[in-house]
């Protein structure tokens, strides 16, 4: 650093930095991952954040587009929420709450870390940091220097002129007259008169209703000056404005002294006491140490030649409460910060915008800048790609995305690595494209690549780096893929659970939460279609195969929209109160899922090609004996015909065409018939079941046994259900049937490796436990805490049967409700389903909300909330929602309706497992169970390998962490228990 300068007075020629320190803390708290130290888990995420930023400034002041550096520098603070500006109107910022409770904290360690920088640390109370960099910037300009200002606020920039100019770190964007002139229609000095005419409604400052930023700005340059413009409001043409302006003066006077800076302000220190030094090296790498910053630390100990392995971590007192102030960090009450799961409160921006605003403001700077593909880089050489590693760990962001041969991560050739540090600056690294000649396998390695490895072994310390956050959409996919190359991302976010925490469910016509769909959405741009790259069918190329040129504008683009979409989304979590939501239960799952699909589970080949003959025989089996009962051979799997069987030729009842005139042949009017006593339609049904399952999994599941592991990698959804359930595909785990003797025979095919067993954690009733829960059902409650049988308990308290000796058929009436009432079971369901009369079931359901009026109530009150707001919540949090709850097609509503009851149990309970998941290797580990191993979730149910001599010890810290996995974050009113068991194979083990 070339910071040593001999002491003086400021005079001509120098120039003063003014950090915004309540600016900085904003940005610092939301530009990373929540970030705890490790030793006793303080957050210091903020603190982070506030250091990195101050050091790169430091560090790179001449480099940026202000283009000096520094002589003198201070950082500004806020003393309290309490000002002069209350004195003058006592509402003035009345409807501010308190800041995030892991923020607060940080507020002292922030004004510790600037005084471990050697820089001053300035606040006075009675006034705000703007008045105190407004009499500063006064000071500095008749000493004759230059000010700038580190600030992006418009509060701040009445104070623009020839000497004083801001400056937005985020943006390496200097902020001058012309500027202030471009974005408000008016210079600097009449940015107090505009702000008057306008209010705040953050800081409450009251303006004139209906004057916005522009008719402000033209009225200001037709008339003048406030003053001028309230004198000759009777002039004005347009009633209501006239009107507005007559009846609200004095609230625009009133106004203008609230949002005029004091130049005046009676400061302790003088600007001759800013003089920059470089900073001590030892004492600001004790305190970085104290916070456990390994990566800073080990920077300052380049920069200022110091040892840091010889310096002792410093000695850093937290205060107890809000012993930094920083009230520009609180957020208003009035709705647009609103609470979310865990207690979290979404802060306004960095010089009062609200959540929301400060949202449309970073979408519209995100999609300001046009895409322009053509300026994208293809990287060729290693110089080049450590250029732009170079600058992605400047800007301590970077959006990435890999594009491969496959969409199998597990399988998949690495084609090339796509970058993008900035909305517009981004580029693509080909790193093992072909052409078109060479042997019938694909071409030849098309020259001036890098080799993979080489790219890899450069890339690896950055993807690793703790001090650069990764941004990518669907990133497990990526994450996977790297992973198996030695690289572990983080930290990270990921666009598409953002997108998934903030919309799920809201069902908008673009799509889901994929980025083209997104983009479209967000930001107005059609990505380039992947198809027309490598086209489709026979046809179709994999990605190694396209034209660098075309690769690079594709992959280049998605890093870029990648980037701009983050810009977007990531404030819309502060805006509606979801980031812990977010932070807690969506993107810590991409590392743990990871893991899981790269270690995969063991199947037995022998053990499925036995089952696929036993079912064949089976089926085959059924086959006649359907012949038989049909009274003729016929496809039993053409639905035609056997619509023609049964309803033409059988005339049995209930039949229905379809459009097409074949009559229906769907599971549920199979189902219906086989309930009424119909045999042959039950041996439909039979038969169906088990020839899918011999085509589904037993012949299928040979095909996915990986070439090199022996396993197979199912991949999970983390973004494709409402409720937060994961979905598994290729191959699909979760649809094993259980519930037959069938079914429950492809688990074993699912083994341990020998030495080992497999363990299977399975929530018990959690939904009814959940149900109990938020309904406030006090019997189901107390059954719970007891340990009693649920079904019986709810067969004695509607039947009047005691528990004692109860007939089972009576228990299985009751759980059939139990559960069907969480579904929204209809009486016509609850008949077919324990084969009654309908008006019998429909007592029963009566009986059953008579029974638990609460159930009733919640399922009221679940309606009405969902269609006041087109969305329900989880215990946690979490938004399913349901915009076609409103519709006026009855039969969508009730859909809409039954999905929205349901959604807050089963998407708690899907919560609840995926906190389990989310705290599993660390409780393992902690415990010294680091080789058991978790590998599959399909619903509530967990599935390990464990070594065998670890097993007796495993399950009670598994089962321990999945019934605790609900708090303290959310208490229950019931107890969570987790049946848990080891066997050689799956099924013995449930």
């Amino acid at each position: 650093m070339a910071f040593a300068l001999p002491v003086h007075p400021m005079k001509k020629g120098d120039h003063l930095f003014l950090v915004d320190g309540s600016g900085y803390i904003f940005r610092a708290y939301h530009a990373l991952p929540p970030l705890t130290r490790k030793s006793d888990g303080l957050p210091v995420g903020a603190v982070s954040g506030f250091c990195n930023m101050l050091w790169k400034l430091l560090q790179n002041a001449r480099d940026t587009n202000v283009g000096v550096t520094p002589t003198h520098f201070a950082v500004i603070f806020d003393y309290s929420s309490k000002t002069f500006r209350n004195e003058l109107y006592s509402e003035y910022k009345a409807n501010r709450t308190e800041p995030p409770e892991d923020l607060v904290p940080q507020f002292g360690l922030i004004r510790e870390a600037t005084r471990a920088f050697d820089l001053p640390c300035i606040e006075k109370e009675g006034f705000e940091a703007d008045d105190l960099i407004a009499t500063y910037a006064r000071h500095a300009v008749e000493a004759g220097g230059d000010a700038t200002i580190i600030s992006s606020d418009k509060d701040l920039m009445q104070l623009v002129g020839p000497c004083v100019s801001m400056y937005d770190p985020m943006k390496d964007r200097e902020i001058r007259v012309p500027e202030v002139i471009e974005k408000w229609g008016v210079p600097p000095e009449k940015m107090i008169d505009l702000q008057a005419l306008t209010g705040d409604s953050i800081d409450n400052v009251p303006g004139v209703p209906g004057i916005g930023p522009k008719t402000a700005a033209q009225l200001l340059e037709e008339y003048g000056d406030l003053d001028t413009l309230l004198d000759r409001a009777s002039e004005i043409k347009q009633n209501k404005r006239r009107e507005n302006l007559i009846a609200h003066a004095d609230n625009a006077r009133l106004s203008r002294e609230l949002v005029r800076l004091r130049t005046d302000v009676p400061v302790d220190e003088g600007i001759d006491a800013f003089q920059l030094n470089p900073p001590d090296g030892p004492k600001l790498i004790g305190f970085l140490k104290a916070m456990e910053f390994t990566t800073l630390t080990r920077r300052v100990a380049e920069a200022t030649g110091a040892d840091a392995a010889e310096i002792e971590a410093a000695t850093v007192e937290v205060a107890e409460g809000a012993a930094a102030h920083g009230p520009d960090l609180t957020v208003p009450s009035s709705g647009t910060g609103e609470a979310g799961a865990e207690g979290e409160v979404a802060p306004a921006g960095p010089r009062g915008e609200t959540p929301h605003q400060l949202a449309k403001n970073l979408a519209d700077q995100a999609a300001t800048t046009a895409i322009d593909r053509t300026a994208y880089e293809c990287i060729r050489t290693t110089e080049r790609l450590e250029h732009w590693i170079g600058e992605a760990r400047e800007a301590g962001i970077v959006a990435f995305d890999t594009e491969t041969t496959s969409l199998d991560p597990m399988q998949a050739g690495l084609c090339g690595v796509s970058l993008a540090v900035a909305p517009g600056r981004a580029a693509y690294v080909p790193l093992s494209h072909k052409d078109g000649s060479g042997d019938l396998l694909g071409g030849g390695l098309i020259e001036d690549q890098i080799a993979e490895e080489e790219a890899l072994t450069l890339l690896k310390p950055l993807l690793e780096d703790a001090s650069v956050l990764k941004i990518g959409q669907n990133l497990k996919f990526d994450w996977l893929l790297l992973y198996r190359k030695g690289i572990e991302v983080a930290p990270y976010d990921d666009t598409m659970l953002i997108s998934y925490a903030l919309e799920a469910g809201a069902g908008h016509a673009g799509g889901g939460h994929g980025m083209d769909s997104l983009s479209e959405r967000w930001l107005g741009h059609v990505p380039i279609p992947y198809k027309e790259l490598t086209g489709t069918g026979r046809n179709q190329i994999t990605f190694d195969m396209v034209e660098i040129e075309k690769a690079t504008a594709y992959a280049a683009e998605d890093a870029d929209i990648t980037l701009r979409l983050w810009h977007v989304l990531k404030p819309r979590l502060v805006a509606n109160g979801l980031t812990t939501v977010y932070e807690r239960l969506e993107r810590p799952m991409i590392s743990v899922v990871g893991r899981m699909e790269h270690r995969g589970i063991q199947v037995d080949r022998q053990i499925l090609s036995r089952m696929s003959g036993d079912f064949a025989q089976t089926a085959a089996g059924m086959e006649e004996e359907i012949y038989e009962l049909a009274g003729d051979r016929f496809t039993i799997g053409s639905p035609k015909q056997l619509g023609e069987i049964l309803f033409g030729r059988m005339g049995l009842p209930g039949g229905a065409k379809t459009k097409s005139g074949q009559w229906s042949t769907s599971a549920q009017v199979l189902e219906e018939l086989a309930a009424a006593g119909h045999a042959l339609p039950r041996r439909i049904v039979d038969w169906r079941q088990v020839t899918k399952l011999k085509s589904t999994y037993t012949d299928a599941l040979p095909g996915y046994i990986h070439p090199e592991t022996g396993r197979v990698h199912t991949s999970y959804s983390l973004a494709s259900t409402t409720t937060g359930r994961l979905s598994s595909s290729e191959p699909n785990l979760q649809n094993i049937p259980i519930r037959t003797t069938e079914g429950r025979k492809i688990r074993r095919a699912f083994v341990a490796p020998e030495g080992c067993r497999l363990i299977s954690a399975d929530y018990s009733q959690i939904e009814l436990r959940v149900l109990a829960h938020v309904a406030e059902i006090p019997q189901l409650r107390q059954a719970f805490a007891d340990g009693l049988d649920i079904h019986a308990m709810t067969a004695s308290e509607m039947f009047g049967v005691p528990v004692e000796g109860m007939p089972g058929e009576v228990r299985r009436r009751a759980k059939a409700i139990n559960f069907g009432i969480i579904y929204g079971i209809s009486a016509f369901g609850l008949a077919n389903q324990l084969a009654i009369p309908r008006e019998e079931a429909s007592a029963y359901i009566k009986r059953y909300f008579e029974r638990f009026p609460g159930i009733k109530d919640y399922m009221e009150e679940t309606k009405a909330f969902a269609r006041q707001n087109g969305y329900v919540e989880t215990i946690f949090g979490r938004r399913a929602h349901y915009p076609e709850i409103r519709s006026s097609n009855p039969s969508v509503r009730a859909f809409n309706e039954r999905a929205a009851i349901n959604a807050p149990i089963q998407g708690s309970a899907a919560d609840i497992i995926r906190r389990a998941m989310i705290r599993m290797e660390g409780a393992l580990a902690d415990a010294g169970l680091g080789e058991v191993k978790m590998l599959l979730q399909v619903h509530d149910e967990l599935i390990f390998e464990a070594p065998v001599d670890l097993v007796e010890k495993a399950i009670p810290v598994i089962r321990e962490t999945m019934e605790s996995a609900a708090f303290p974050a959310r208490n229950l009113s019931v107890p969570l228990q987790v049946d848990a068991r080891a066997a050689d194979n799956w099924d013995e083990a449930h």
